[in-house]
């Protein structure tokens, strides 16, 4: 499996990469943008993906034990630090952060849900587009359908999740059909992606969102 994780890590990389380019043509007012995270503007999703994306294990155990063994306090402290600091020094750390291989204790995949989806948390907001490789996306559909952290087990339960531009098929119970970035994103509760969607599990669906 360690071929499949490099292969994962070299699209994070390059996802990271695509995003910071997208991230350099920005005017101070789009940093202020809401992104599609409750609460978060463009500013906070870059500051807590530059500084996750530099959190090693030990570095988590670290912040883990004094956020009172909370990972939600981690990501609060994240934003909270983000929003001390200019455009401009976000930016520059998430430059700096594409190629790193850190993570905390959560299996590989789950660095392509973050990127792709605060992605998109960003660039819908502000009208960009972006197409991502679907290489590792069904496994990123598959990973959030059986993350009980998330919530995303249970807001999936009961679901067939179809995507239709990768042959992949998660879960038992009423189909959900779409491109598997729109499975993702509402996967991992965007609403924004519900009518990119069809079949008679999307009504459910959008219930639990």
């Amino acid at each position: 499996m360690a071929g499949d994780t490099r292969e994962v890590w070299a699209d994070v990389h390059g996802e990271r990469g695509a995003l910071v380019e997208d991230l350099s043509g920005l005017t101070r007012q789009q940093w202020d943008v809401a992104s599609l995270c409750a609460g978060w503007t463009v500013r906070d999703v870059v500051a807590h993906l530059a500084a996750t994306a530099v959190l090693t294990k030990r570095k988590f155990v670290g912040e883990f034990m004094r956020a009172g063994l909370s990972a939600e306090r981690i990501v609060q402290r994240q934003v909270m630090a983000g929003r001390d600091r200019d455009p401009s020094e976000l930016l520059a750390a998430l430059r700096a952060s594409v190629n790193s291989t850190a993570s905390p204790p959560l299996p590989t995949i789950s660095r392509i849900v973050e990127i792709v989806v605060h992605g998109e948390d960003i660039r819908r907001p502000l009208g960009l587009h972006r197409r991502y490789s679907t290489d590792h996306l069904g496994a990123a559909v598959a990973h959030v359908a059986g993350d009980r952290l998330s919530g995303g087990r249970k807001r999936l339960a009961g679901l067939r999740l179809i995507g239709t531009d990768v042959g992949v098929v998660v879960g038992t119970g009423l189909a959900v059909e779409g491109p598997a970035l729109s499975l993702l994103l509402a996967a991992c509760g965007r609403r924004v992606a519900l009518p990119e969607l069809s079949g008679p599990g999307v009504d459910e669906l959008s219930r639990r969102i």
